[in-house]
């Protein structure tokens, strides 16, 4: 996902989980960066171009998509347990067009023994949120 390490809020993540993660050849291919990685969290970030857009001119809903199920998957991986997603849905708030950098930040909000659930934020570099989207997966 990124040439540049991704650091966790208190390094809790094992390295080659983290290299494992950021080497996702979908997320480079549309230009998705891990940017931080914890226990149960990630932020993943996406420059906006014009490789992104749908016929409106404004960000494709698919590629705001990518950028939080990269963030869900990466924060719900980070343990270095196989976790695979159930289900997802995502709200779209807001158009967003070419130049503007995005970052999603997924937050683990419950865990069990067999499933686990992540909230994740897609905003600009300005805080407004543009999407909301839920997430969860099932820890075989």
């Amino acid at each position: 996902m990124t040439d540049t390490p991704a650091d966790g809020p208190d390094g809790d993540v094992a390295a080659d989980v983290r290299e494992r993660i950021e080497s996702d050849p979908f997320c480079a291919s549309i230009g998705v960066e891990l940017v931080e990685l914890g226990e149960g969290t990630a932020r993943t970030r996406l420059r906006v171009t014009d490789d992104h857009l749908n016929f409106h001119g404004t960000l494709h809903g698919g590629a705001c998509y990518s950028l939080a199920d990269a963030a869900f998957a990466a924060a719900s991986n980070s343990r270095g347990e196989t976790a695979v997603a159930l289900e997802t849905n995502v709200s779209y708030l807001d158009a967003v067009e070419p130049g503007e950098t995005l970052e999603a930040t997924a937050e683990e909000t419950h865990r069990s023994s067999r499933t686990a659930e992540y909230d994740v934020v897609v905003s600009t570099s300005d805080g407004d949120r543009i999407a909301t989207f839920r997430g969860r997966v099932y820890l075989p």
